[in-house]
């Protein structure tokens, strides 16, 4: 008998929902033929049958989520002994911090509620079997760090297991009572405090939809971005119309190719702003409170797909051409609307552009992807009355708008980087120049 056991599908990946079986118990199955589909908050993917013979049983409906290492399947390939399935990654040994931080004394367990951590440190939590509420924090503003976790799990603070739905009650209309949560204690935040959900069924019928797959990663991801991060607003406007009278000569000299599109330009602007401002191409540590400056320049590009918001990446932005630029970000494009794009393409970006032009709006406060330092919003470019030397004349204006940390940056560099940018979008000369 071979148990195959669901794989790790990718870095801070720990789990999938199923989406189709290929096969079902009696079945027959050849070695390398799709057994099931499963999606992850990156991306669907088919899994292949590891061994070839027959299904004996299978674990997971439709719909049902299971996580790296659990049993999903269950073959007889003529062994008669019991296999285990190729384990998940070995996970990387912890690292020693390079500050050393007082030991916390004990603090006992914290009432129910969010607690202050990075989400390295939580991961590392569940890895280590740790329970956050447990441990003692020191880092700035009661911030669990890294550190505390080890700390923890060296002195055998494990998790607790989960509470009974029944201990949790149940109010009228069946949904689990969710009392109200709050953190207390040492470096808690004031008036953070969740109130449990209403019962809506008093007032009328409802229907209920749980959060999945790609939808439940971005919900965790905007929780994150927006409460760890002080978010800070800055906007502008582009003049691109020799811009698109650029694009337009292009698409007239060789009509049976696609022209460079808009968000080409601003990738390649974007990459010189970089250039001059690396803090926003950045991430913010907090556990060991450094700023880590990349030095190479990966632009995801948000994309509106069937199943949610997708971020796939284009790398080494800053070493090819606009043309290139363009090509890779139709194909990219196409990917996430087929649902094919691969995880790996969805990783390592270092900065952010989301462009809601085509579906209209002049502008937007867009949530920085976390742990990036700043993401640029695209508006609608639209033809517009401005005055050029004194003078009213029609321009094609495009908005900017550029969300960034303030923990990393201040309001001054985030205008001399919109500015660098704007600059370049208006004399695209210019801008192929210096790119």
């Amino acid at each position: 008998m071979y148990e195959f056991k669901l794989p790790d599908l990718g870095e801070g990946i720990h789990e999938g929902e199923i989406l189709t079986w290929h096969v079902g118990p009696g079945d027959p199955v050849a070695e390398d033929a799709p057994l099931v589909d499963v999606e992850t908050d990156k991306a669907a993917v088919t899994l292949p049958s590891p061994r070839g013979g027959t299904v004996i049983s299978v674990e997971g409906a439709p719909g049902d989520v299971v996580h790296v290492g659990q049993v999903i399947a269950v073959i007889d390939d003529g062994s008669g002994v019991g296999v285990e399935g190729p384990p998940a990654a070995p996970k990387p040994e912890p690292t020693a911090a390079v500050l050393p931080v007082p030991t916390p004394e004990p603090t006992g367990i914290r009432s129910g509620g969010p607690v202050p951590a990075a989400p390295a440190t939580r991961r590392l939590a569940r890895e280590l079997g740790v329970d956050l509420r447990a441990v003692g924090a020191t880092g700035p503003g009661g911030r669990v760090t890294a550190d505390d976790v080890r700390r923890s799990a060296d002195m055998g603070q494990t998790s607790p297991p989960p509470p009974s739905p029944a201990a949790a009650g149940t109010p009228p209309g069946g949904s689990p009572a969710s009392p109200a949560a709050s953190v207390t204690g040492p470096g808690a935040v004031p008036y953070l405090t969740v109130e449990p959900m209403p019962d809506f069924t008093r007032w009328g019928p409802v229907d209920r939809e749980p959060v999945r797959s790609i939808r439940r990663k971005i919900a965790r991801k905007m929780v994150t971005s927006l409460t760890l991060v002080p978010h800070v607003i800055h906007m502008d406007e582009a003049d691109v119309t020799a811009l698109e009278a650029l694009r337009r000569r292009r698409r007239e000299a060789a009509p049976d190719q696609p022209p460079p599109t808009l968000l080409a330009f601003v990738v390649k602007a974007v990459v010189a702003g970089l250039r001059a401002a690396p803090v926003f191409n950045a991430s913010l540590d907090p556990d060991r409170e450094e700023i880590v400056y990349k030095r190479y320049v990966n632009i995801g590009l948000a994309a509106d797909t069937p199943r949610g918001l997708l971020v796939p990446v284009v790398k080494e932005a800053d070493r090819k051409s606009v043309l290139e630029v363009s090509q890779e970000i139709r194909g990219l494009a196409e990917d996430a609307r087929e649902g094919s794009v691969d995880v790996e393409s969805l990783q390592g970006g270092t900065f952010t552009i989301t462009n809601i032009g085509p579906l209209g709006g002049i502008a937007l406060a867009p949530a920085i992807n976390y742990p990036e330092v700043a993401i640029l919003g695209m508006g609608k470019a639209v033809d517009k009355p401005v005055v050029r030397d004194g003078e009213i004349v029609i321009r094609r204006m495009l908005p900017l708008t550029l969300s960034f940390d303030h923990r990393v940056a201040d309001g001054a560099d985030a205008a001399r980087f919109v500015s660098h940018v704007v600059r370049l979008l208006d004399d695209p000369d210019q801008l192929l120049l210096e790119v």
